[in-house]
């Protein structure tokens, strides 16, 4: 009987500890505080070296330390989900985000190097969902540079877009009958290709290759058009419309443009 009254007081205790330690993580991953905000830099500065190593894995993979390295990130990529996990007020609706089960899948690549191979590259979208971290743009709005969120997602999307494509082409084609020979010459491929310059000096083998092409030079113009929309026009502002929720919307904008409410658009500068 005094082990069954035991279990309870255990189980809350336990309980209770989960609790703080969810409650600590909360703040130091969604915090403003001096902490926090620290916390959170070390964390972007560490996903930052990590991007670095996937984007240099082709020329690291045969080398000696190739494997301790890819380990030991897996082991900072698995902590962080956890950490990410425990901090999320909904744990369940977060493990079911697009970023989080992009980085689950590169967490599995990770601890598989060898049998997932061919599919190494796809690391590389680990930089598209930390584009999409608040970490990345909570202290930038603090700074007053929100109004670049769109530009520079654009960019990351652009470079995303560029290695992904350069590591299925140097996985997929790298052979010396094709031209490409190296992942510098996969690279090279895809620059000229998606900004539709290619010099004809390497071109993919076959009809699967032609494809290939097809479809980079689509998805690069696209692109490369979104960026310069972005670039050139002016900048949108975030203000919630009362009355249909629509958050983008021009600088001067009276009237919300999918629902014509009248809008108040503070001025910059204005409280």
């Amino acid at each position: 009987m005094a082990s069954s009254n035991h279990e309870p007081a255990e189980d809350a205790a336990k309980g209770a500890r989960l609790g703080h330690i969810r409650s600590k993580l909360r703040l130091l991953y969604h915090g403003q505080s001096p902490r926090a905000l620290r916390f959170q830099t070390i964390i972007l500065l560490v996903d930052l070296a990590i991007i670095a190593f996937f984007i240099a894995t082709p020329l690291l993979r045969e080398t000696e330390t190739f494997l301790w390295i890819d380990y030991s990130i897996a082991a900072v990529l698995a902590i962080d989900l956890i950490a990410r996990g425990l901090a999320s007020s909904h744990p369940l609706r977060w493990l079911r985000q697009l970023p989080v089960i992009i980085d689950i899948f590169i967490l599995i690549t990770l601890l598989a190097p060898t049998w997932l191979f061919n599919l190494g590259f796809l690391r590389i979208l680990r930089l598209w969902t930390l584009s999409r971290s608040s970490m990345v743009w909570r202290p930038l709005e603090k700074r007053g540079l929100g109004e670049y969120r769109d530009t520079v997602q654009a960019v990351l999307n652009l470079l995303v877009f560029i290695f992904v494509v350069t590591g299925f082409v140097y996985t997929a084609f790298a052979r010396r009958d094709s031209g490409i020979a190296g992942y510098v010459d996969a690279l090279y491929f895809t620059v000229t290709t998606m900004t539709t310059t290619g010099f004809g000096d390497i071109v993919l083998p076959g009809t699967f290759g032609k494809l290939v092409s097809i479809v980079v030079m689509i998805i690069g113009i696209s692109l490369f058009v979104r960026l310069a929309q972005l670039i050139f026009r002016p900048a949108k502002v975030n203000f919630p419309c009362p009355q249909c929720g629509l958050h983008r919307h021009e600088p001067d904008a009276v009237h919300c443009k999918a629902c014509g409410h009248l809008l108040n658009i503070p001025d910059e500068g204005q409280g």
